[in-house]
């Protein structure tokens, strides 16, 4: 599945949650978190996800009223 790479505000989000879905397995979209990021000081989440489709990594944050300031698909070196 291919990894995306995404930067968005926090939005209220806090460690409690992020700790939570980098825990859970996918979710109705088939997202799966590999790693978050974040600085609440600078109000910035970096989330590497699993994903199907960049629509799906859309829909994902639309349900916690996020929008992304950017999305992309990343590949990492081994």
């Amino acid at each position: 599945m291919p990894q995306v790479f995404d930067v968005h505000p926090m939005k209220g989000l806090d460690e409690a949650l992020l700790n939570e879905l980098q825990k859970a397995p996918a979710d109705e979209f088939g997202i799966i978190h590999l790693n978050i990021m974040y600085n609440p000081e600078v109000d910035q989440c970096y989330c590497l996800v699993e994903a199907p489709t960049m629509e799906a990594v859309q829909k994902h944050h639309d349900k916690f009223g996020i929008k992304c300031d950017w999305i992309m698909e990343v590949k990492a070196s081994h």
